[in-house]
């Protein structure tokens, strides 16, 4: 009888040992224990998806939420190479258009909109005070590239208002574009109004009446092949919720 009693004993340990195993804890979206989500998005979503991210975290223990910023036709080229993510947040339609056409991500929603601003130098020193006065042909003007969505929107704004300017630069995001009025390299930029805002008054930002015609809307979409699907849609929620509409507004964009 204790024979038989000891045997039971080794076969519970033994399989209580399969079960838990040595090893670390999971790391896809279906199983137990900590996951990882990777986020692409656009560069002035910076400040406002890094705190969603650890609303999120703070949410679901376990999970790490890890991002990767840039220009959305950039994040859109790596996502249609076959860069591993899971959630794509671009600033304009057609950045994000290059990704559904390939049949890599559902139907995208709209989460907020964002418009331009003039950015000056504090003090402005050049003397900026409409989009006209970009013209002039002592005043340095740095823009995003035409085919990331800045650039895109700053062309529709300025053949609204019938200017036509020539840059000194042309930057690959609108970040990059700030830098240039913060170090003073340049007299004005066009970025978005949300950029101005986080520069925490590195820069002064000038509203001009043209921008109303080239507002970019924010769309954002959990991505076909996402490594940690389910985790992806979850946090599409969190932007989509209250939270996430709050801290948007906060930072200056406007929300459906």
């Amino acid at each position: 009888m204790f024979r038989r009693r000891l045997g039971w004993v080794v076969v519970i340990a033994v399989a209580c040992l399969s079960a838990c195993g040595s090893g670390g804890p999971a790391t896809s979206a279906g199983g137990g224990g900590a996951k990882e989500m990777t986020v692409f998005a656009a560069t002035s979503l910076t400040g406002t998806f890094t705190e969603l991210g650890k609303v999120f975290e703070a949410a679901h223990p376990g999970t790490t939420v890890r991002f990767n910023f840039g220009s959305s036709a950039t994040l859109a080229q790596q996502i249609t190479q076959g860069a591993p993510a899971d959630v794509f947040a671009a600033a304009s339609p057609a950045t994000m258009k290059t990704v559904t056409d390939a049949s890599l991500a559902g139907a995208p929603v709209t989460f907020a909109r964002n418009t331009l601003q003039i950015a000056v130098p504090a003090g402005n020193p050049a003397r900026v005070d409409a989009l006209g006065d970009l013209a002039g042909p002592e005043v340095k003007v740095a823009l995003c590239a035409e085919q990331v969505p800045c650039g895109a929107a700053a062309v529709k704004a300025l053949g609204a208002a019938g200017v036509k300017i020539t840059p000194v630069t042309l930057e690959q995001d609108v970040k990059a574009t700030l830098t240039k009025v913060e170090l003073g390299e340049v007299d004005a930029a066009l970025v978005y109004k949300t950029d101005v805002i986080a520069s925490a008054g590195k820069v002064e930002g000038i509203a001009f009446p043209e921008a109303a015609q080239a507002v970019n809307d924010y769309p954002i979409a959990a991505l076909a092949k996402a490594p940690a699907g389910a985790v992806a849609k979850q946090f599409v929620d969190v932007v989509l919720s209250q939270r996430g509409k709050d801290v948007l507004a906060k930072a200056g964009f406007e929300v459906p």
